[in-house]
Protein backbone atom coordinates (compact mmCIF):
# COMPACT_ATOMS: atom_id res chain seq x y z
CA UNK A 1 0.00 0.00 0.00
CA UNK A 2 1.42 3.28 -1.25
CA UNK A 3 1.62 5.95 1.54
CA UNK A 4 -0.34 9.38 -0.02
CA UNK A 5 1.30 12.41 -1.12
CA UNK A 6 0.63 14.92 0.90
CA UNK A 7 -0.70 17.75 -0.97
CA UNK A 8 0.40 21.76 0.00
CA UNK A 9 -2.47 23.80 1.11
CA UNK A 10 -2.97 26.74 -1.21
CA UNK A 11 -2.53 29.98 0.26
CA UNK A 12 -5.04 32.58 -0.40
CA UNK A 13 -4.06 35.33 -2.79
CA UNK A 14 -4.66 38.87 -2.24
CA UNK A 15 -7.24 41.11 -4.26
CA UNK A 16 -5.10 42.72 -6.60
CA UNK A 17 -5.61 46.68 -6.93
CA UNK A 18 -7.52 46.14 -9.73
CA UNK A 19 -10.13 44.62 -8.45
CA UNK A 20 -9.94 46.58 -5.38
CA UNK A 21 -10.37 50.00 -7.34
CA UNK A 22 -13.20 48.16 -9.48
CA UNK A 23 -15.09 47.16 -5.73
CA UNK A 24 -14.49 50.62 -4.57
CA UNK A 25 -16.28 51.54 -8.39
CA UNK A 26 -18.86 49.56 -8.17
CA UNK A 27 -19.69 50.85 -4.64
CA UNK A 28 -19.13 54.23 -5.42
CA UNK A 29 -21.55 53.73 -8.36
CA UNK A 30 -23.96 52.03 -6.63
CA UNK A 31 -23.98 55.09 -4.18
CA UNK A 32 -23.98 57.60 -6.67
CA UNK A 33 -27.29 55.75 -8.36
CA UNK A 34 -28.96 55.56 -4.76
CA UNK A 35 -28.04 59.28 -4.10
CA UNK A 36 -29.43 60.47 -7.32
CA UNK A 37 -32.47 58.20 -6.79
CA UNK A 38 -33.13 59.70 -3.54
CA UNK A 39 -32.74 62.92 -4.80
CA UNK A 40 -35.03 62.39 -7.49
CA UNK A 41 -37.67 61.13 -5.19
CA UNK A 42 -37.20 64.43 -3.15
CA UNK A 43 -37.48 66.32 -6.10
CA UNK A 44 -40.51 64.67 -7.19
CA UNK A 45 -42.12 65.15 -3.59
CA UNK A 46 -41.12 68.44 -3.76
CA UNK A 47 -42.75 69.57 -7.02
CA UNK A 48 -45.90 67.83 -6.37
CA UNK A 49 -45.74 70.31 -3.07
CA UNK A 50 -45.02 73.18 -5.04
CA UNK A 51 -47.80 71.92 -7.48
CA UNK A 52 -50.08 71.23 -4.57
CA UNK A 53 -49.34 75.07 -2.83
CA UNK A 54 -49.73 76.93 -6.03
CA UNK A 55 -53.06 75.12 -7.32
CA UNK A 56 -54.10 75.97 -3.81
CA UNK A 57 -52.68 79.68 -3.66
CA UNK A 58 -54.41 80.06 -7.72
CA UNK A 59 -57.71 78.50 -6.39
CA UNK A 60 -57.61 80.39 -2.71
CA UNK A 61 -59.42 83.88 -4.49
CA UNK A 62 -61.84 81.95 -5.97
CA UNK A 63 -62.69 80.11 -3.38
CA UNK A 64 -62.98 83.85 -1.48
CA UNK A 65 -64.72 85.46 -4.38
CA UNK A 66 -67.27 82.77 -3.96
CA UNK A 67 -67.41 83.05 -0.39
CA UNK A 68 -67.80 86.40 -0.31
CA UNK A 69 -70.36 86.57 -3.19
CA UNK A 70 -71.92 83.50 -1.52
CA UNK A 71 -75.39 85.13 -0.54
CA UNK A 72 -75.42 85.31 3.61
CA UNK A 73 -78.48 86.18 5.75
CA UNK A 74 -78.03 89.51 4.98
CA UNK A 75 -77.56 89.23 1.67
CA UNK A 76 -80.65 86.91 1.20
CA UNK A 77 -83.13 90.39 1.79
CA UNK A 78 -84.52 91.32 -1.30
CA UNK A 79 -83.76 94.92 -1.89
CA UNK A 80 -87.62 95.23 -2.88
CA UNK A 81 -88.76 92.89 -0.42
CA UNK A 82 -86.77 95.55 2.18
CA UNK A 83 -88.45 98.86 0.02
CA UNK A 84 -91.88 96.97 0.38
CA UNK A 85 -91.51 96.35 4.31
CA UNK A 86 -90.10 100.26 4.61
CA UNK A 87 -93.80 101.26 2.94
CA UNK A 88 -95.62 99.41 4.86
CA UNK A 89 -94.39 100.93 8.31
CA UNK A 90 -94.84 104.07 6.57
CA UNK A 91 -98.29 103.23 5.64
CA UNK A 92 -98.98 102.09 9.27
CA UNK A 93 -97.28 104.97 10.66
CA UNK A 94 -99.86 107.15 8.22
CA UNK A 95 -102.79 105.05 9.32
CA UNK A 96 -102.24 105.34 12.73
CA UNK A 97 -102.07 109.51 12.39
CA UNK A 98 -105.34 109.04 10.41
CA UNK A 99 -106.86 106.80 13.14
CA UNK A 100 -105.86 109.14 15.88
CA UNK A 101 -106.81 112.49 14.10
CA UNK A 102 -109.93 110.37 13.32
CA UNK A 103 -110.51 110.11 17.05
CA UNK A 104 -109.87 113.48 17.99
CA UNK A 105 -112.36 115.10 15.66
CA UNK A 106 -114.56 112.38 16.89
CA UNK A 107 -114.26 113.67 20.73
CA UNK A 108 -114.22 117.06 19.12
CA UNK A 109 -117.82 116.55 18.04
CA UNK A 110 -119.25 114.98 21.12
CA UNK A 111 -117.67 117.84 23.15
CA UNK A 112 -119.88 120.64 20.79
CA UNK A 113 -122.76 118.68 21.55
CA UNK A 114 -122.53 118.87 25.19
CA UNK A 115 -121.21 122.15 25.42
CA UNK A 116 -124.42 123.19 23.56
CA UNK A 117 -126.41 120.92 25.99
CA UNK A 118 -124.65 123.00 28.59
CA UNK A 119 -125.54 126.49 27.17
CA UNK A 120 -129.28 125.32 26.90
CA UNK A 121 -129.72 124.09 30.67
CA UNK A 122 -127.36 126.12 32.54
CA UNK A 123 -124.23 124.80 34.58
CA UNK A 124 -123.19 125.25 37.61
CA UNK A 125 -120.46 128.33 37.03
CA UNK A 126 -123.81 130.20 35.56
CA UNK A 127 -125.28 129.52 39.37
CA UNK A 128 -122.14 130.43 41.44
CA UNK A 129 -121.71 133.66 39.00
CA UNK A 130 -125.67 134.36 39.76
CA UNK A 131 -125.21 133.94 43.60
CA UNK A 132 -122.18 136.05 43.43
CA UNK A 133 -124.28 139.04 42.06
CA UNK A 134 -127.42 138.70 44.32
CA UNK A 135 -124.90 138.85 46.98
CA UNK A 136 -123.40 142.49 45.71
CA UNK A 137 -126.76 143.72 45.05
CA UNK A 138 -127.92 142.39 48.38
CA UNK A 139 -124.56 144.97 50.20
CA UNK A 140 -125.18 148.12 47.74
CA UNK A 141 -129.01 148.03 48.80
CA UNK A 142 -128.53 147.12 52.50
CA UNK A 143 -127.75 150.89 53.58
CA UNK A 144 -130.96 151.40 51.71
CA UNK A 145 -132.74 152.02 47.85
CA UNK A 146 -135.34 152.06 45.64
CA UNK A 147 -137.44 149.15 44.39
CA UNK A 148 -135.60 149.13 40.67
CA UNK A 149 -132.61 149.66 42.30
CA UNK A 150 -133.27 146.70 44.40
CA UNK A 151 -134.66 144.80 41.45
CA UNK A 152 -131.87 145.67 38.80
CA UNK A 153 -129.24 144.68 41.66
CA UNK A 154 -130.48 141.65 43.06
CA UNK A 155 -132.38 140.06 40.59
CA UNK A 156 -131.41 141.49 37.32
CA UNK A 157 -127.51 141.17 37.33
CA UNK A 158 -127.56 138.12 38.73
CA UNK A 159 -130.23 136.76 35.53
CA UNK A 160 -127.44 138.17 33.24
CA UNK A 161 -124.69 136.84 34.84
CA UNK A 162 -126.47 133.57 34.64
CA UNK A 163 -127.15 134.41 30.67
CA UNK A 164 -123.62 135.67 30.13
CA UNK A 165 -122.32 132.80 30.79
CA UNK A 166 -124.56 130.09 28.54
CA UNK A 167 -123.72 132.33 26.05
CA UNK A 168 -120.07 131.75 26.68
CA UNK A 169 -120.84 127.74 26.76
CA UNK A 170 -122.99 128.19 23.33
CA UNK A 171 -119.99 130.11 21.66
CA UNK A 172 -117.56 127.77 22.70
CA UNK A 173 -120.00 124.37 21.13
CA UNK A 174 -120.47 126.66 17.75
CA UNK A 175 -116.72 127.31 17.42
CA UNK A 176 -115.97 123.15 18.22
CA UNK A 177 -118.53 121.87 16.04
CA UNK A 178 -116.82 124.55 13.31
CA UNK A 179 -113.86 123.22 13.43
CA UNK A 180 -114.97 119.36 13.23
CA UNK A 181 -116.95 120.63 9.80
CA UNK A 182 -113.56 122.37 8.36
CA UNK A 183 -110.50 120.18 9.79
CA UNK A 184 -110.54 118.17 6.79
CA UNK A 185 -110.28 121.18 4.10
CA UNK A 186 -106.81 121.99 6.06
CA UNK A 187 -104.04 119.64 6.26
CA UNK A 188 -102.77 116.89 3.77
CA UNK A 189 -105.36 115.35 2.10
CA UNK A 190 -106.85 112.40 3.23
CA UNK A 191 -107.57 109.22 1.05
CA UNK A 192 -110.11 108.22 3.71
CA UNK A 193 -113.47 111.18 3.98
CA UNK A 194 -114.44 111.81 7.33
CA UNK A 195 -117.54 109.31 8.65
CA UNK A 196 -120.84 111.28 8.76
CA UNK A 197 -121.88 110.11 11.94
CA UNK A 198 -118.66 113.01 12.66
CA UNK A 199 -120.21 115.48 10.61
CA UNK A 200 -123.97 114.54 11.91
CA UNK A 201 -123.22 115.15 15.66
CA UNK A 202 -120.64 118.06 14.57
CA UNK A 203 -123.75 120.15 13.01
CA UNK A 204 -126.20 118.99 15.99
CA UNK A 205 -123.71 120.52 18.27
CA UNK A 206 -123.64 123.56 15.77
CA UNK A 207 -127.21 123.92 15.95
CA UNK A 208 -127.45 123.63 19.78
CA UNK A 209 -124.36 126.35 20.15
CA UNK A 210 -126.26 128.44 18.14
CA UNK A 211 -129.51 128.20 20.24
CA UNK A 212 -127.80 128.84 23.56
CA UNK A 213 -125.85 131.64 22.18
CA UNK A 214 -129.07 133.19 20.45
CA UNK A 215 -131.21 132.64 24.27
CA UNK A 216 -128.18 133.75 26.05
CA UNK A 217 -128.37 136.87 24.08
CA UNK A 218 -132.31 137.73 24.73
CA UNK A 219 -131.93 137.04 28.37
CA UNK A 220 -129.17 139.68 28.71
CA UNK A 221 -130.60 142.31 26.81
CA UNK A 222 -134.15 141.39 28.55
CA UNK A 223 -135.49 140.95 24.66
CA UNK A 224 -137.56 137.50 26.08
CA UNK A 225 -138.42 138.49 29.26
CA UNK A 226 -138.10 141.86 30.58
CA UNK A 227 -137.27 143.09 34.48
CA UNK A 228 -139.83 143.25 36.37
CA UNK A 229 -140.69 146.79 37.53
CA UNK A 230 -141.73 148.48 41.03
CA UNK A 231 -144.99 150.14 41.16
CA UNK A 232 -145.48 153.61 41.71
CA UNK A 233 -146.78 155.05 44.54
CA UNK A 234 -149.43 156.79 44.67
CA UNK A 235 -149.30 160.03 45.89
Amino acid sequence: MNPTTPTTPTAPTAPTASTASTAEGDAESKTTAKTTAENTAEKAVTDTAVTEKAETDTAEPRGTATRLDKPGPEADADPEQDLDLDLDLELDDDESDKESSGLATAAAAVVSVGLGIVSLTGAWSGRVAAERETLIGQMKTSSGGSAAQQISEIYGDAWHATALVNGIFGLLALLVGTYVLVRPAFGAPSAHPQPGWIRAVAKGGIALGVLGLLIAVCMYFDLIVALPTAPTTAG
